[in-house]
C-alpha cells in the first residue's frame, strides 16, 4: 500500500537529478567540487578530493579525507553504528576553540567491499556546521539528521529523513 504521506516524485530540470535515480545499495563517486566545511566561525576543510554516497530517496553524503581538516577538529569519541553496506560506523566529536558538536562527523574505518574510499574519509552532518559548501553553494541540511545529506540546487526530492518520511 502507498504511503499517502509521500509527495510525488519532483522532475528534475537541467543539471539536476532526482534522488529517486539514486541506486540501492548506494553507490560510491568521486566529486569534481570544492567542498568547504565551517564551524566555530572558522574552517575546518578545505578539499577538492571529495565522494559522495548516493542511496535511493537521500541526498548525497560528502566524505572528505580525514588529513585535509584542520588538526584536531576530529576528535574520536567511543561509539559505533551499523550500516547494512557500509559497515560499522565511528564517530568524532567536532571541536574548535570552545565549540564542539558532540558526534557531528563519522567515518567507516573498515568499510564492507565496494566502499574501501570511505575508510580515510569523514563525512559531517551540516546541519550541525556553522556553513558547508559546494563549489560555493550553501548547502541546506537533510530534515531529520540521522542520514546527513547535502541538499544543493541540482537536487531534487522529496527526501526522506524528516517527520513521516520514515515508511518510505
Amino acid at each position: 500500500m502507498r504511503n499517502p504521506t509521500r509527495r510525488e516524485r519532483e522532475t528534475p530540470g537541467p543539471g539536476q537529478e532526482s534522488v529517486w535515480d539514486y541506486p540501492r545499495p548506494p553507490r560510491v563517486e568521486r566529486v569534481q567540487a570544492v567542498i568547504e566545511v565551517r564551524f566555530g566561525g572558522r574552517p575546518i576543510v578545505r578539499t577538492s578530493d571529495a565522494v559522495r554516497v548516493l542511496e535511493t530517496s537521500h541526498p548525497p553524503v560528502y566524505y572528505l579525507p580525514i588529513p585535509d581538516f584542520a588538526p584536531g577538529v576530529l576528535v574520536p569519541v567511543e561509539g559505533t553504528t551499523h550500516c547494512e553496506f557500509k559497515g560499522a560506523a565511528s564517530y568524532f566529536d567536532v571541536v574548535t576553540g570552545t565549540a564542539r558538536s558532540p558526534r557531528g562527523a563519522w567515518t567507516y574505518p573498515d568499510p564492507i567491499r565496494g566502499y574501501e574510499d570511505l575508510a580515510t574519509r569523514a563525512a559531517v552532518y551540516p546541519s550541525r556546521m556553522d556553513e558547508c559548501t559546494v563549489d560555493g553553494e550553501r548547502v541546506q541540511a537533510q530534515d531529520g539528521d540521522f542520514y546527513g545529506g547535502w541538499i544543493t540546487a541540482a537536487i531534487v526530492g522529496p527526501f526522506k529523513g524528516g517527520e513521516g518520511t520514515w515508511g518510505w
